[in-house]
């Protein structure tokens, strides 16, 4: 899998979505840690997405991947925009794995343990066979 890098061509927009996009950006390099949801306790997936849509727009969301999966409204994978959370089977089971769509098939996440909060391809072979779909909270 490869990584991206914060400079890559992603663009911040204004609004609610540049402001998700910079601060997600800001988390880069972060310690994964099971069950963290700070910038100094490290973050698990689903810490990162509810600390930034905390932090930002102010909004609660549930505590597991499995749980936002059934927040907002469903998106297809050719509408996909800055801020919608993107679910993945990576522990053997729907939506055991969450992250946050930058735009251009990438999205950040905080993977799994040894890991740091990082910027992946979609179109990777090993998130292509385990995606399982997206949601779209209102910003």
């Amino acid at each position: 899998m490869q990584s991206y890098g914060a400079t890559d061509s992603i663009q911040p927009l204004p609004g609610h979505r540049g402001q998700l996009l910079l601060r997600a950006l800001g988390l880069i390099g972060v310690q994964y840690t099971y069950g963290g949801s700070s910038p100094d306790a490290g973050f698990d997936c689903s810490g990162l997405v509810q600390y930034l849509f905390g932090q930002v727009l102010g909004l609660t969301l549930p505590r597991s991947a499995q749980e936002m999966s059934r927040v907002g409204a469903e998106v297809g994978a050719d509408e996909l925009h800055l801020g919608d959370l993107v679910f993945f089977n990576t522990l053997r089971q729907p939506f055991s794995h969450v992250g946050i769509y930058l735009g251009e098939q990438r999205f950040i996440h905080a993977p799994s343990s040894g890991g740091q909060v990082e910027i992946v391809n979609m179109t990777d072979r090993y998130w292509q066979r385990r995606y399982n779909g997206a949601r779209r909270i209102s910003l």
